[in-house]
């Protein structure tokens, strides 16, 4: 999975952070993605928006019932697309690589409790998103067998203090190199934990 033009690509970073970008009304969702040293190596872009839905988006609460499109891109250009369509009562986000072939899906297992997220490729269970703690955003994902291979958290010792400037910022520490699709998925739920799976922010513990 590494870059074609000769970039860092976001499958092989250890720690990514990722940097909500501040906006004056928020109307789409863009984040810069940027490596433990502070280098941005990548972004997550909201596409497809009409004026209407952004209309919508500023009169109302409506958000969680309106379809998403996420772009995410590093060096070698998009690497995932990522849509949630509209919600009723659980996520749900529907992950392909670039070219728009499919990866999987991430779904929301459960409504009351601490959330999981189960991630699925080809009908197959592969990870889950935990929920540890939803508001000090303690996320962890594990594989199929249920073993830590990356943590979410808003915190990690050794990274440049200039990422921490806003509270709009969280880390995702991967333990290793992991197989596709499993590696697909968890760099897909980890960037997009905020815009596609915590768009309700309902505070769940």
């Amino acid at each position: 999975m590494a870059a074609a033009r000769g970039g860092p690509s976001l499958y092989e970073q250890p720690v990514l952070v990722v940097s909500q970008k501040t906006k004056l009304i928020e109307l789409t969702n863009e984040y810069a993605v940027y490596d433990g040293g502070g280098r941005q190596i990548g972004a997550v872009v909201e596409v497809g928006q009409s004026q209407v839905k952004k209309a919508l988006r500023f009169v109302s609460s409506l958000d969680q019932f309106m379809t998403h499109r996420l772009e995410v891109r590093d060096a070698s250009g998009v690497v995932l697309v990522l849509t949630r369509p509209a919600k009723v009562m659980k996520s749900r986000v529907q992950v392909a690589r670039g070219d728009g072939t499919p990866v999987g899906e991430i779904v929301q297992a459960n409504i009351f409790g601490k959330i999981r997220f189960d991630l699925v490729a080809n009908g197959q269970l592969v990870g889950a998103i935990q929920a540890e703690n939803w508001r000090a955003w303690n996320f962890a994902i594990t594989d199929s067998a249920g073993s830590e291979v990356a943590r979410i958290t808003k915190t990690w010792e050794g990274l440049a203090k200039t990422l921490f400037t806003t509270a709009d910022n969280y880390v995702v520490h991967v333990h290793g190199r992991l197989p596709d699709p499993l590696a697909s998925m968890v760099v897909a739920s980890a960037l997009t934990v905020d815009t596609a799976l915590k768009q309700d922010d309902r505070g769940f513990n």
